[in-house]
């Protein structure tokens, strides 16, 4: 008698014979779907479309609109990018490298290229094309971890083999599209006739990947790139790259031969010479008066917020700082959201009026009273704490709205200095596997909400998507608005914040909403080494995350 499965999806109950995949389940499903399966869970557990079902439970299926089923989409359109160029070129084509994600899109370069022809990238979707529509399996193998380094190394892929040395894991699993066979940190599609929405476009001195709307898997992300953060990406990227840790492997091997207080002192100071630098910039255009700055959750913004504060000291300015905060409507005034939710996000929740009224009134040399907003009481009241601005006073101001022109509509372009802050990750896995910037983010958040609010990992991981929805609502469409462009990401975070975030995501139950992401991480964090906090200066900004900090908490 042949053994079957009870499984639940949603309100149905199907029976499956034992070796079924989820493949096959998923076309019968495919039609109830807006957008294409991609990913299946059982009982929480993550599982590829090829997989089989070996047991009784909750199904769930996974489509673009997922966060891992977009990765696992972008995952295996990396792929069909490499194993095109592969049956174009074989083994004397040029190694392209994916550095990041920006706009919607992927930031691709040919090593030993300075331009890339219209009529190349031309050749190269096409051939991606015709691997689309010739439907090949994706075929997945497990090697020996030692193995794979040397299959690596015969390859000349020296990322891949320096990325597997410092691994445990006694296996490794490969994925083969046609000819070309690579590693990929995640799960994968069945076969490439899947990835039949995406374009290659030149950008700069190379061209980007264009990849589908989650939204709307008909179309593709409109690639509208910021130059400013370009720019800073690139900056750095080539830091890193002259320091030889573009790779978690290279970063490892650093850790390994005793060498991280280096490579931690050297990122510390060039990060505190870019602020140094922002300082003397701003101190050069002589009317500003008002430093704004802005950025997404856990870009570390309050720590350069108070480094800026200590180089604009020692070029004889005296800083101020004011936090928009302070200006929230009473709870009585506060808009709510299209769930009757109160929305203290929304710019309508400040008394933008009070906040302009005030800053005009310093610039113009009077003594004010700034408010003190009481969170408890829903309520801002006065308590004597007075500020009178000098010529050589500036002010700086932080919050979710100050490149928004709105919120300082009544102040002259010339007397502000408007600053994006954001963790702009550079490090890579490998060549092939990038490391998307919002980890980062995530990792910090997370680390420091333990710290400082008493919140676990699976409520930090839970609330992140409504986060990202704010960000995207209210940061992220004005930091073209932004004089410059800060990157507060340093080389060796990831590493140092292992200790700390690993345990607590450990402690995320399988139950859990968020567990799947949780897990995701873990996998993450398990590629790098890790070394003493104590070698992490006081002024570090990793210090506002970890603890330790010399500007408190």
């Amino acid at each position: 008698m042949n053994k079957s499965y009870e499984l639940v999806l949603g309100e149905e109950c199907l029976s499956v014979a034992a070796g079924t995949s989820f493949s096959e389940l998923a076309k019968k499903e495919q039609e109830k779907y807006s957008s294409p399966i991609l990913l299946a869970t059982l009982n929480g557990v993550l599982h590829e479309l090829g997989a089989p079902v070996e047991e009784a439970g909750e199904l769930r299926f996974l489509t673009l609109r997922d966060k891992a089923g977009f990765q696992c989409y972008e995952r295996s359109v990396i792929l069909l990018l490499l194993a095109a160029q592969y049956s174009l070129y074989g083994k004397a084509g040029k190694e392209i490298w994916i550095d990041y994600k920006e706009s919607g899109a992927l930031r691709c370069r040919i090593l030993g290229q300075t331009r890339v022809s219209r009529e190349e990238l031309t050749r190269l979707e096409t051939a991606m094309r015709e691997l689309v529509a010739a439907a090949i399996p994706i075929e997945k193998r497990s090697v020996p971890t030692r193995e794979a380094v040397r299959l690596f190394e015969a390859r000349g892929m020296k990322d891949k083999a320096e990325l597997f040395r410092f691994r445990i894991h006694s296996s490794v699993n490969l994925y083969r599209l046609g000819g070309y066979e690579d590693y990929y940190y995640g799960y994968m599609l069945p076969d490439s006739s899947y990835l039949n929405a995406f374009s290659l476009e030149a950008y700069e001195d190379g061209f980007v990947l264009k990849l589908p709307n989650r939204r709307d898997h008909m179309a593709l992300m409109s690639f509208q790139p910021a130059q400013k953060i370009f720019e800073a990406m690139e900056t750095s990227r080539e830091n890193l790259e002259r320091q030889g840790i573009e790779t978690v492997g290279a970063l490892n091997a650093r850790a390994a031969a005793g060498k991280m207080k280096e490579l931690i002192l050297c990122a510390e100071a060039q990060m505190e010479k870019r602020i140094g630098d922002l300082a003397e910039k701003i101190c050069r255009r002589d009317e500003v008066r008002i430093v704004l700055i802005a950025g997404p959750s856990s870009s570390g913004k309050t720590t350069f917020a108070r480094r800026l504060a200590t180089q604009l000291l020692a070029l004889g300015k005296t800083p101020h700082a004011i936090e928009v905060d302070n200006y929230f409507k009473n709870r009585s005034d506060t808009p709510r959201d299209e769930k009757g939710n109160y929305d203290f996000e929304a710019l309508a929740a400040l008394d933008v009026d009070g906040f302009n009224n005030d800053l005009n009134r310093l610039l113009n040399g009077e003594r004010i009273e700034l408010p003190r907003f009481d969170f408890i009481a829903g309520e801002r009241n006065y308590r004597g704490d007075y500020l009178h601005c000098g010529p050589s006073d500036i002010l700086l101001i932080e919050g979710i709205h100050c490149l928004n022109e709105a919120l300082s509509f009544s102040i002259p372009a010339e007397k502000k200095h408007k600053i994006y802050v954001s963790c702009l990750t550079q490090l890579n896995l490998d060549a092939h596997n990038r490391i998307p910037t919002g980890d980062a983010r995530m990792l910090r958040r997370i680390v420091r909400d333990a710290r400082l609010r008493g919140n676990d990992a699976a409520e930090s991981l839970a609330r992140w998507a409504s986060v990202s929805a704010g960000e995207e609502r209210y940061i992220f469409p004005n930091q073209g608005n932004a004089d410059d462009v800060f990157n507060s990401a340093l080389p060796y975070e990831t590493a140092a914040l292992k200790p700390y975030a690993e345990a607590l995501l450990f402690g995320v139950p399988e139950t859990h909403p968020s567990y799947l992401e949780a897990k995701r991480l873990l996998k993450f964090l398990s590629y790098f080494l890790t070394f003493p906090s104590e070698d992490i200066p006081a002024t570090s900004l990793v210090r506002e995350f970890i603890g330790g900090s010399a500007y408190g908490a």
